[in-house]
């Protein structure tokens, strides 16, 4: 009988060890520790980046700041997966970058990283669906061309610009080619989304228009990290990370967050007062 009840207590723990559920823990989209970069130039070494540890989960929306030479440029080249680290350490969704050779590194940057960036870089003579399937040319395995329009045209939805697909650059205002230039960093369904200074060549309202456009991607999953100098800029993000002389200063929650559809209405209510007066 003892030996029966002994086997029973082992047949009930080995089915409770089966049934335990544990919490999901996310993987985090960058992990930094100690990373630092050097470039030499001539006999002069410099020192841009001096050992930043830095953590950004999945759905973060992150702004990076800092004065020029502040090390900000470097560490966006480097969580591109443009650069690598001098020292230290950089894994991206789980990933050792060193452990990368060129053509892989070129396959995860591809699929799992889209870039906007301050100047657009929209081909000319090219539609805007052309713009936004170009990504797709690169894909591994390939897409067919029935895929590519089909993303391509889901893409510039999601960005409001359906209606523009066979526009060229030229026909599109700068907000509008902004537009464009994010419909293509999305349409390979990145896992982060890296935009510099996009709003660096923008008017105010079109500022706060893609301010918009990222905190609805956001809110829906994406991954967001922008570099801006402009601090109402950076209130439309959720995190700022400060830098100087290749350190992180500062990295706090945004308080007084702002959100563009509010900040939209009180431009309306601003002008439309002028308007009256």
């Amino acid at each position: 009988m003892a030996a029966r009840s002994a086997v029973r207590a082992d047949e009930r723990n080995r089915l409770a060890i089966q049934n335990l559920t544990y919490p999901n823990v996310a993987i985090p989209i960058v992990q930094l520790e100690e990373f630092r970069k050097t470039y030499v130039s001539g006999e002069v070494e410099v020192h841009a980046v001096r050992g930043v540890t830095l953590t950004i989960q999945p759905g973060e929306f992150v702004a990076i700041m800092g004065a020029s030479g502040s090390g900000k440029s470097t560490m966006m080249n480097t969580l591109g997966c443009l650069d690598r680290p001098t020292s230290g350490h950089f894994l991206f969704d789980g990933v050792n970058i060193d452990e990368l050779s060129r053509d892989e590194l070129a396959d995860l940057r591809n699929r799992k990283i889209g870039f906007v960036f301050q100047g657009f870089n929209l081909l000319a003579r090219t539609t805007a669906l052309e713009n936004v399937e170009l990504p797709m040319l690169y894909c591994r395995p390939g897409v067919s061309g029935r895929g590519q329009r089909e993303r391509g045209e889901k893409a510039l939805a999601l960005v409001g610009l359906a209606d523009r697909a066979d526009h060229t650059p030229s026909r599109l205002s700068g907000g509008q080619q902004q537009r464009v230039a994010i419909a293509r960093a999305l349409v390979n369904e990145p896992k982060l989304l890296l935009a510099d200074e996009p709003t660096g060549n923008l008017d105010s309202r079109t500022s706060i228009e893609i301010m918009g456009i990222f905190q609805e991607l956001n809110d829906q999953g994406m991954t967001v990290v922008m570099v801006t100098h402009e601090l109402d800029i950076a209130r439309y993000c959720r995190r700022v990370v400060v830098m100087r002389d290749g350190l992180v200063r500062n990295d706090d929650a945004v308080k007084d967050r702002f959100l563009a559809t509010e900040e939209l209405a009180k431009l309306h209510a601003e002008q439309k007062a002028v308007q009256l007066a």
